[in-house]
């Protein structure tokens, strides 16, 4: 279960940011980022914030749209996981190497 006190509404991520709401939804309709919804109100996890900080550097500073973004996210999460499995396959290999 997900602690409340780790959502942070979105208005003040907004504020924050100096972003539009909008933004912020349309982030939400890629599923680059999960919403909360708590008594109608949306909330991000305070564990979204580094992607969200990442997004707006990439549509801004780079003007780069959301398709690009939603593909850029898709490379680094296959990146990561690639980097993961050299890790495990690293690991399993030094296992073999101590026998």
């Amino acid at each position: 279960m997900m602690e409340t006190t780790d959502l942070i509404p979105i208005q003040i991520v907004c504020k924050y940011y100096n972003i539009p709401v909008a933004f912020i939804y349309r982030l939400q309709e890629f599923e680059l980022i999960e919403l909360t919804v708590l008594k109608r109100d949306f909330f991000i996890h305070k564990k979204e914030l580094r992607k969200v900080e990442r997004i707006v550097r990439l549509h801004y500073d780079l003007d780069i749209n959301f398709e690009g973004i939603d593909a850029i996210n898709n490379l680094l999460e296959q990146v990561n996981a690639l980097k993961q499995e050299i890790i495990t396959l690293h690991n399993r290999l030094r296992l073999y190497e101590d026998i």
